[in-house]
């Protein structure tokens, strides 16, 4: 994260806000990704902080000054959690305007911090349901439709935090900032990262962020068994094969004399695995991706360190071993061409004996099989081409369509 300055603004205090940011990954480490992806910028006499959709954070230097390092971590926390919850886009679903802007700033603030109590949240006179007459743990939508009691709080958090753009706030394409892709692949990364940090037990999490992943990432169609079969298919029939070998000596070899035998050897299957990162995929497939990658990890019985993951679009961009979907760096975001991924993969050493397709179809595809290796292609959300025609698999390629973000 690069501290900045906006509009010959005196210059941030570098160092807290570094320290800032270390205590809160500390108490929220499944939070890193996001929280050293925001952008500090400086902006004079705003009194406090406030996010865009760009995940610019606006923070008047004064207050950097006067603030703690919790308190300051508070907030970064806090603002996080706007962006992760898309409260912008949500905001925007439901028709927020200006007039209705500060009755939604209270509903977010509300579904963040009663997440955030008991966890050493910080922050100056936060939001809470309970204050404002509200059952805790509900989601802002319904916060945003009940009556609250009377509060001088008027929280102002930024159009991050309900799609308004505030006229002191960058343009988007101004000042760095996180364009969409980048937005979503970290939100995915999190999500993961939330869900390992759950099942791990590992501290105290609230159930709204667990919620909030599973809604991201988990399929919500039992298609998983159908590319597990397929898998294990897969699997089962490189590992059925037997080959000879002079690395070590037959059985034979006490009674064959000055003549040397081979040994017969059964090979271990070596998997990798093309994850489609082009701009066609939504965040929602791009989270299926993530899902797919990691229950491939645990459940398909290989050594972890012989399953690779590729990242690529129209070019393969990333070759990563990893042990879980949180390790993922899924960059890409331009045209698509599959062929690149697969060509890839089959030129890794070790060459793998299986190759792992995941993407929406909206690619060309080889004419030809690669020679030696088995492909299994996972069309997540296909859709239609131009013209009416679905999108598909080629025919020599064993294929599994998942289904629905919906």
């Amino acid at each position: 994260m690069t501290e900045g300055q906006a509009s010959g603004a005196p210059p941030l205090n570098a160092h807290k806000l570094a320290v800032a940011r270390l205590w809160a990954v500390e108490r929220h480490p499944y939070l890193a990704s996001a929280l050293f992806a925001i952008q500090p910028l400086a902006k004079p006499g705003l009194g406090g902080a406030a996010v865009d959709e760009s995940w610019r954070l606006y923070v008047d230097p004064a207050v950097v000054e006067e603030w703690s390092v919790g308190v300051l971590g508070s907030l970064l926390v806090h603002h996080t959690g706007h962006l992760l919850r898309d409260h912008a886009g949500r905001a925007q679903r439901l028709g927020v305007a200006r007039d209705t802007s500060k009755d939604w700033a209270l509903a977010a603030d509300a579904e963040i911090n009663d997440d955030l109590v008991g966890t050493g949240l910080r922050l100056l006179d936060p939001v809470l349901p309970q204050t404002l007459g509200w059952n805790p743990g509900r989601m802002a939508e319904e916060y945003f439709h009940c009556g609250h009691r009377d509060t001088e709080l008027e929280p102002d958090c930024g159009s991050g935090a309900d799609g308004v753009r505030r006229p002191w706030e960058l343009m988007r394409g101004d000042g760095g900032g996180l364009p969409p892709g980048e937005r979503r692949l970290i939100a995915c990364q999190v999500a993961s990262q939330v869900l390992g940090h759950s099942r791990e037990g590992r501290g105290r999490m609230a159930n709204s962020w667990v919620r909030w992943a599973e809604e991201l990432l988990e399929p919500k169609v039992d298609w998983r068994k159908a590319l597990g079969a397929e898998l294990r298919k897969g699997v089962g029939a490189v590992s059925g094969r037997v080959d000879y070998t002079y690395r070590r000596p037959s059985r034979r070899a006490s009674v064959s004399g000055d003549v040397v035998l081979p040994a017969l050897e059964r090979p271990v299957p070596d998997l990798a695995v093309v994850c489609d990162t082009s701009g066609s995929m939504s965040e929602a497939q791009l989270g299926r991706v993530l899902v797919e990658v990691d229950g491939l990890l645990r459940s398909l019985g290989l050594a972890r360190t012989r399953v690779r993951v590729l990242a690529a679009d129209a070019a393969v961009h990333t070759v990563q071993k990893v042990a879980n979907a949180g390790q993922l760096r899924l960059v890409g975001g331009g045209g698509t061409d599959m062929g690149a991924g697969i060509e890839a993969a089959v030129r890794l050493r070790p060459r793998p004996s299986i190759v792992v397709v995941l993407t929406d179809g909206m690619t060309p595809w080889p004419a030809n099989p690669p020679k030696g290796v088995q492909v299994v292609v996972g069309l997540i959300d296909a859709g239609e081409a131009r013209g009416g025609r679905p999108w598909a698999a080629p025919a020599w390629a064993r294929v599994v369509h998942i289904g629905s973000a919906a």
